[in-house]
């Protein structure tokens, strides 16, 4: 499971902050993304590698868990997304909607989607669109915050 979080800074949580749900993973990965862009950067982006070597687990109680965690003690935006599609100019787009299956902002509750027929529709494209709007919301209002400290009044 790859879950990304943009907000919660760029030191990662420890292994322990994933022993949810009555599950742990078998293998945990943590690292703050690299060549991060200036507004992404303000904030912080952190990727999460969780495993479990148990292929017939039913993970959608533990990825809700574990985006619910990530967004808990800050103002983030969470997703959880298949290996190998992450972009700096691809988060939360309707592009990559369908690869993307859970999400939470801070104050909302999860939502996890496991079947591939609705991660390919329009609803759940839509749904991803107003992830997009809330990570809009936060790079622009860290922003608006970095511009008040420096004194730029652009």
């Amino acid at each position: 499971m790859n879950v990304f979080v943009i907000g919660s800074g760029n030191t990662p949580l420890p292994e322990e902050a994933f022993h949810l749900a009555g599950m742990v993973p078998d293998a945990f990965l943590s690292f703050p993304l690299l060549g991060q862009p200036k507004a992404i950067e303000r904030l912080g982006l952190v990727s999460y590698d969780l495993d479990f070597y148990d292929v017939s687990l039913d993970l959608r109680e533990y990825t809700g868990a574990v985006l619910r965690r990530v967004c808990a003690d800050t103002r983030a935006v969470a997703w959880a997304a298949f290996e190998g599609t992450f972009h700096y100019d691809e988060l939360l787009t309707s592009r990559v909607a369908h690869q993307v299956y859970g999400y939470c902002t801070t104050g909302a509750e999860p939502v996890v989607e496991w079947d591939s027929a609705a991660l390919r529709g329009d609803k759940w494209r839509n749904r991803i669109a107003e992830a997009r709007a809330a990570l809009d919301a936060l790079l622009s209002a860290s922003e608006v915050g970095t511009r008040q400290e420096g004194g730029d009044d652009c």
